[in-house]
């Protein structure tokens, strides 16, 4: 994709991830260990408390938490500019966000709603209950998928946003998440790793373990956790960021 050439470069290399030792999945020896090497990085607003992100088209979407400061963003993928944003209801907590054929959909924390938004416009265009908490979203062909803090997902209508299924995975916290293929990578909250899970069984598959990309000026913040991942389309690589971080980094996942 002729945006990607744009991003800084940096050396490529694989980071040796730090930190706590735990990991949030079974000692399996079927599930795959990995890392990150970094491939390139951009700036990202450090004031972007991050709660979905979603590469559609020539846009990066992200969503972005807290009350009063919650929104939808269109942002540039080559810059991280803000291209357009739309405000959340003050009173209210943004939360996962996923682009779908049909519509921009948006969760809220514990207000027990989501949006479906225009994608044109921004624009509400659907207000539906929301069950539980709302954490992350993503889609599949078939679903929407949500998560809810604890280690269960949710599958939906992309439609009506009804509750299909839900699979367990094991893994609590799970939070923003991306459906690539037949993975749904999910940031498991105040950690820096990501878990991909099989979405028919919901066994975790394999473990990422990005700790080693959490810029040192975030480190006293608790919570500027990893929580954002953009699968770039056609390719094998991912953008991730993190709550008030201020650089989105272009990765593949390698093993550890």
């Amino acid at each position: 994709m002729r945006w990607l050439l744009a991003l800084v470069l940096v050396p490529v290399v694989s980071l040796v991830a730090t930190g706590c030792s735990s990991t949030p999945a079974p000692a399996d020896p079927s599930v795959t260990r990995m890392t990150v090497q970094v491939l390139g990085t951009m700036p990202h607003d450090p004031a972007a408390f991050t709660q979905g992100f979603e590469i559609a088209g020539n846009s990066l979407w992200e969503g972005t938490g807290l009350e009063g400061q919650s929104q939808l963003r269109e942002t540039d993928p080559t810059t991280g500019a803000v291209r357009r944003a739309v405000d959340v209801s003050a009173d209210q907590f943004g939360e996962g966000i996923t682009v779908t054929p049909t519509g921009i959909w948006q969760l809220t924390w514990k207000d027990g709603v989501a949006y479906r938004r225009d994608p044109a416009t921004l624009a509400v265009v659907a207000t539906v209950p929301l069950d539980r908490e709302g954490w992350g979203i993503c889609h599949t062909a078939t679903d929407l998928v949500t998560s809810d803090g604890s280690s269960t997902l949710v599958f939906r209508d992309p439609l009506t946003f009804a509750p299909r299924r839900t699979v367990d995975t094991g893994v609590s916290q799970l939070n923003e998440l991306e459906c690539v293929g037949d993975t749904i990578w999910a940031n498991v909250w105040q950690t820096d790793r990501i878990v991909g899970v099989d979405p028919s069984s919901g066994r975790v598959t394999a473990v990422v373990d990005a700790s080693a990309l959490r810029p040192a000026q975030t480190r006293s913040d608790p919570d500027a956790v990893l929580n954002g991942i953009a699968a770039i389309p056609g390719t094998d690589q991912f953008l991730l960021t993190g709550k008030r971080w201020p650089v989105t980094y272009r990765v593949v996942f390698t093993p550890a």
